[in-house]
């Protein structure tokens, strides 16, 4: 929780901030190094303290205590979309090409409005993005076309176009926690699950997962965010110390996401995984449908101009 304190042996401003991922995921080794420099930078005024595998709450928690006030920082994106429709292209499956195409849209006019939309109507800044690789599918079993996915338990974000996506493609998609996951496939409650790379190192899936099926069905970013009412408690100079820290973290997230992209997939074959090259113009064909009926007519255009990014 954001606290402002009187004693002068205390910071003036002490932040909590919940991350979905372990200590080893880039994503809070970049929050580590954000509260290293910010507090040296603000002499001691701003602490962040961070909490990894979701200690303080599940991610849908963790946003709506921070719009409570009671902590202040996570990373989030398309899990928004449960507040802001507009939201879900952050995570659209089946939507981006490339990283180039991302960047197009994030420093594009959409992306200006998704991080306006989200400061407006749902109380988060946006500092920065932190890129993510593309999504895969890891299951026990090989997954080559949608025709294999009849009846798969696969868990998913808790993200409106994902269900619509794997439901499409004849999936049982079942929202579940992150910190869930490991111990639900080691139960057999879910059967599959479908993340980059870096997170299936970081959990540990080779344990319970034997296949990794290169479906890359999502091109991605997410946010580190602060709730907006704990970012305009700051007087001017703490503003402008943080503000230059989130960028400083970001560049520092991104050396490290390519660094570990680099060596994550030989990681992975080591640890016993199997890759699976995939027909992927058929996971995006049956999905499309489903996927572009599911928006509002509103987002259905602003999809049509994301696709013609590409160009």
């Amino acid at each position: 929780m954001l606290v402002q304190c009187k004693s002068e042996q205390e910071p003036q401003f002490l932040l909590r901030a919940s991350h979905l991922t372990n200590e080893n995921h880039t994503w809070f080794k970049a929050f580590e190094y954000f509260a290293e420099i910010l507090e040296e930078r603000s002499n001691g005024r701003i602490i962040v303290q961070n909490y990894h595998s979701e200690q303080l709450a599940k991610e849908i928690e963790a946003i709506r205590m921070i719009q409570a006030g009671v902590i202040d920082m996570t990373v989030t994106g398309s899990t928004l979309n449960n507040w802001i429709e507009i939201m879900a292209f952050c995570e659209m499956p089946f939507l981006l090409q490339d990283a180039k195409h991302m960047e197009n849209l994030i420093h594009g006019p959409i992306g200006q409005r998704m991080e306006r939309e989200m400061r407006e109507r749902t109380g988060f800044r946006a500092l920065g993005y932190f890129q993510r690789g593309p999504r895969h599918l890891t299951s026990n079993r090989p997954i080559k076309h949608p025709d294999n996915l009849k009846g798969l338990i696969i868990r998913v974000p808790n993200v409106p176009s994902f269900v619509t996506a794997w439901q499409a493609l004849g999936a049982k998609p079942t929202p579940m926690s992150f910190s869930e996951v490991f111990t639900s496939l080691q139960q057999g409650t879910i059967e599959a699950q479908e993340n980059p790379f870096a997170m299936i190192k970081a959990a540990g899936f080779a344990e319970v997962q034997e296949y990794i099926n290169l479906t890359s069905h999502v091109v991605s970013w997410t946010y580190p965010v602060i709730g907006e009412k704990q970012f305009q408690a700051f007087p001017e100079d703490l503003k402008k110390i943080f503000l230059e820290a989130a960028k400083d973290m970001q560049e520092y997230e991104h050396s490290l996401f390519l660094e570990n992209e680099k060596e994550v997939q030989d990681e992975l074959k080591a640890q016993g995984m199997k890759l699976v090259e995939v027909d992927k113009e058929s996971f995006e064909k049956k999905s499309r449908k489903a996927l572009f009926e599911s928006l509002s007519p509103e987002m259905q255009k602003v999809h049509q101009e994301i696709v013609a990014l590409r160009k």
